[in-house]
């Protein structure tokens, strides 16, 4: 198989990567968790990308999956559904990196109607090598935006 031309700028995320992060929110008490993402090419287009998160005891946390798509080889489009009943459309710059890359998303999204109401979020994610870290903020249930996850994972395959 051969990558889709538009991709080799993210053809470092190819793979499995693992690795710690922590969470806080105004609504909730703060966290820790394992954090584990998928990147597979399927010779489109686009890359395919699943999400979990575990607990430090190991009990399932949170999971989405989506598409992972380069305009241009200078932006990014990520089309994320999560069971939590939100649906979204992160969207932005690409900046190539002498290591790899850094992208800030914003999102559209759409919520089910039995979903707590999220409005919006931001992304951040950055590839240095085998570092992939991430950064997310959602402005939900009345908050304001405000910081929610960091997590730092290293390639694991």
């Amino acid at each position: 198989m051969t990558l889709h031309p538009g991709l080799e700028v993210v053809s470092g995320l190819l793979g499995a990567w693992r690795g710690d992060g922590h969470g806080e929110y105004p609504t909730i008490e703060p966290f820790d968790y394992t954090e584990e993402v998928t990147f597979t090419d399927v010779c489109k287009p686009f890359l395919h990308y699943v999400q979990r998160t575990w607990s430090p005891a190991g009990a399932p946390m949170h999971t989405e999956t989506g598409y992972l798509r380069i305009a241009d080889g200078t932006r990014v489009e990520f089309v994320l559904a999560q069971p939590t009943g939100q649906v979204e459309l992160a969207e932005g710059p690409l900046t190539k990196t002498a290591e790899g890359f850094t992208c800030e998303l914003r999102s559209q999204v759409v919520n089910a109607g039995t979903a707590k109401r999220v409005e919006a979020t931001t992304r951040r994610i950055e590839l240095a090598g085998d570092i992939l870290t991430t950064s997310f903020a959602m402005a939900a249930v009345g908050e304001p935006m405000t910081h929610h996850l960091a997590s730092q994972m290293h390639r694991i395959s």
